[in-house]
């Protein structure tokens, strides 16, 4: 779908709306006194202007201002760089970047030897930016680092980006957060997880996720060996029976290269955490654990401070927001007074 010659908004889905008149100025403090042409001073912002122009889409002065930023890095001879367009800045004005924005940005980053991360959380790309970010991911083949959390991206945009993982080599780290993905989404990423073998670092929290992907996720990472970090909060689950948790210990027993994975609000209870506490015995490389905003008790303090008594690679270990108590939060101390000296952080926020 991707690999077409043809660089004009597409005509396949998702359909991108009508390209709007060139607008004079916007009501953002980018926008240039009295609706006159900004001063361009580099290549990126050059290409980003002309290119506007040229496809008649209107020019968003936060992109323009941000790409001159990194313009500027450029000329100082800096590589590695990585864009900030994120739209949650409380430091300017931010003009939010859509899924039109989207589509000029990746047509001048596809070619961009200097730029191997984009950052544009809290924006509104939705799915038709989903759907360049998807081309961008085929055809740009520096990017480490992609960050898309909060964009309104849905199911089908997940599974175009999922698609494009599926033969790229590169990305390394790639943030999905708050996008409602749900568990259609969610399925497609973690077939992309038995093909794709450079992702390291993967985060699905808030996305909605079903019980049957969450279960997906655990009976892929028995077999894959790159990922090293792993978020699944807040999956959409039903029914008591901690399903999840018992698949994603049984992974914990087979992954010998996971190194994090944040399970908060995943409804786990005592025999949960028991579950996760009889893997730890087995797992050499898990460093840092999140199972905050549980419902874990003081009970099940005895087993997590029976596994720190021999577990020597736990580093980093969420408890917040459970129902630990005094008695579960004393059991835990007397562990790490006498027996543990591998733990370097310790959140035990309780109620």
């Amino acid at each position: 779908m991707w690999d077409g010659g043809s660089e004009a908004a597409p005509a396949g889905p998702p359909p991108l709306p009508p390209a709007p008149a060139p607008a004079a100025t916007r009501a953002r403090s980018w926008a240039p006194a009295g609706g006159s042409a900004p001063e361009i001073i580099g290549h990126l912002q050059e290409n980003y202007y002309n290119l506007c122009v040229e496809k008649s889409q209107k020019i968003n002065y936060f992109i323009l201002h941000k790409l001159q930023e990194v313009d500027k890095e450029i000329e100082k001879g800096l590589e590695g760089l990585t864009l900030n367009i994120a739209g949650n800045s409380c430091l300017m004005p931010v003009e939010r970047v859509t899924g039109e924005d989207f589509w000029i940005l990746s047509r001048i980053l596809k070619k961009n030897l200097y730029i191997n991360g984009l950052d544009v959380r809290y924006n509104l790309i939705s799915d038709v930016g989903a759907y360049y970010a998807a081309r961008l991911l085929q055809k740009q083949h520096k990017l480490i680092y992609l960050n898309l959390m909060f964009n309104d991206i849905g199911p089908e945009g997940g599974e175009l980006i999922a698609k494009a993982l599926h033969k790229n080599t590169t990305l390394k780290y790639l943030r999905m957060t708050g996008n409602k993905i749900e568990n259609k989404g969610g399925m497609f990423f973690a077939a992309m997880l038995q093909i794709n073998s450079s992702l390291e670092k993967l985060d699905l929290g808030d996305c909605d996720l079903g019980m049957q992907s969450v279960i997906a996720f655990a009976t892929v990472l028995t077999q894959n060996q790159t990922i090293k970090g792993i978020n699944l909060n807040r999956p959409i689950l039903y029914g008591e029976q901690e399903e999840s948790t018992v698949h994603l210990g049984h992974m914990l027993k087979e992954n010998q290269c996971l190194v994090e994975l944040h399970m908060c609000k995943h409804n786990i209870k005592n025999c949960g955490i028991k579950q996760l506490c009889d893997a730890l015995y087995l797992n050499g490389s898990l460093r840092y654990l999140d199972v905050s905003c549980n419902k874990i008790t003081r009970d099940g303090m005895v087993y997590l401070a029976d596994v720190l008594k021999t577990n020597t690679t736990l580093e980093v270990l969420d408890l917040s927001f459970n129902r630990i108590e005094n008695a579960g939060a004393k059991y835990l101390s007397e562990t790490l007074a006498s027996h543990n000296r591998s733990l370097k952080a310790l959140v035990w926020f309780y109620i």
